[in-house]
Formats: C-alpha cells, structure tokens, sequence
C-alpha cells in the first residue's frame, strides 16, 4: 500500500487521517458521492468485473447517476474466462457503461500473445506477465482518462494482506485511491447483491470467489481464503496493481 500523503494536484492538501476517520462507518454509496462531488469529472472506477466491482458499479451508474458518468476501466488481459467477458458485456448494456478497455498494445488474441511473448509466460515469468497484461494498461488507462482518482473493489476482510486496508490513500503515482467497500464483508457485498438483483459473474456460483486470469485461477475449497484460488501454489498474494513495484 502507497504511504505518501502528497500529491501534485488539486487532492494535495486532503488529510487522509481526517478524511478516513471520518468515513469509517460510512455506507459505500456515501464515499462515491464524496468522490463523485469532489471529483467530478477526473474520478475512474478500475473494475475485475467480480462481484464487489459490479455492486460499486450498481451504486454508481443506478443509484447516484452522477451528471458525468463515471468511467470504467477494463483490462482486457486476453486470458479472461469467457464467462468474464460475457459478464462485462452484459453489465455495460444493461448500465450503459462509459467503459474504457485497455489491453496490451498491438496484440489482439492469446495466439497473439504467444506468438510475442512465448507460449505461458505466466509459468515462466509470471511478474512480466502481470506487468504486460494490468500494470501497464493500467497505468497508461489511468493517465490517458486524466484520473485524479481511481475507485477499487478491495475489502478488508478478502485477504490477510489487506486486513489494514484504508478508504482513502494514495498511490505510487499520487493519484488518490478510494476504496469504498473496505469496511464491508463478503456477506455485506452478497446482500447488496441481492437485494438490488445486481448482475453477478456465474462463476462466483461455482466456486470461484475471486476470479482473474483462467490460467492462474481455480475454484476454492469450503474454509479456503477466498483469494486462496489466485495464484495457487506460486506464493503470490497480489498481481502488483495494488502494489508498488
């Protein structure tokens, strides 16, 4: 997690400490229209497309409708499960997303991808292959949207390593990171869910919790983390977005 409390743009003189106690015991809906007022038109939300994502997304497009659409960022690693992909396909037609997809340039399939890179990079050099696939794109996304702000799907209790997760920080770029649902739980999101019969990846019915790159994800035994299924076996906890290199 990024620990500076500066940042070269309007955001600079936020206090953090403030900002967060202040916002502890906040609903979600209360921080975006935080966001959405004081960031009006350079906020971005990066969403995975799982389920604590598209409830963010929900509260955005369906329940505050801020004047300027937020815009999504999608990274298109070209490793999706296909039913990732149909899931984006039917929150942005159903929202009507400003969404913004944003891949590796020049590569437009997996066979692509091999041909330029080598056959399962994520088995050789899986660090590269993050930094190709979401930490580039990413960056590049988030610059070329002028994002002052950018809003994660992150919660607390997802990971031991995001235990001490705050609601507002900055990041390496000093960009100001807002975390809306740190303070939920797994069962807060699902009731969101379905109470608002917020579209859902069907995976999550089929053992998948958290759900990345099909190559690198599997489904998660009952008692498991639910991030137990990311990067199973190789000792990884993070791809590296959240993470400063």
């Amino acid at each position: 997690m990024a620990t500076s409390t500066e940042s070269p743009l309007r955001l600079h003189g936020l206090n953090l400490d403030e900002l967060n106690e202040k916002f502890e015991t906040a609903h979600p809906s209360d921080i975006l229209a935080w966001a959405i007022a004081n960031i009006p038109s350079e906020l971005v939300q990066a969403s995975a497309f799982n389920v604590d994502d598209i409830a963010i997304t929900d509260l955005l497009y369906r329940q505050l409708k801020p004047a300027t659409p937020v815009p999504v960022l999608f990274l298109d690693t070209l490793h999706h499960f296909p039913e990732t992909l149909e899931t984006v396909a039917k929150v942005k037609n159903t929202y009507g997303l400003n969404l913004q997809i944003y891949k590796i340039p020049g590569v437009m399939t997996r066979d692509d991808f091999e041909t330029e890179y080598g056959e399962a990079l994520w088995e050789t050099d899986v660090r590269e292959f993050h930094r190709l696939t979401k930490i580039e794109p990413l960056h590049r996304g988030l610059a070329e949207l002028d994002a002052q702000a950018w809003i994660t799907g992150r919660r607390r209790d997802q990971a031991m390593t995001r235990t001490r997760l705050e609601i507002f920080e900055f990041d390496a770029q000093k960009r100001l990171k807002i975390n809306p649902i740190a303070t939920w739980t797994r069962k807060d999101t699902w009731d969101y869910v379905a109470e608002h019969g917020v579209i859902y990846n069907p995976l999550h019915d089929r053992g998948y919790p958290s759900i990345g790159d099909e190559p690198l994800t599997t489904a998660v035994a009952e008692g498991e983390d639910e991030r137990a299924g990311r990067w199973r076996g190789m000792g990884k906890t993070e791809c590296g977005i959240h993470m400063e290199d």
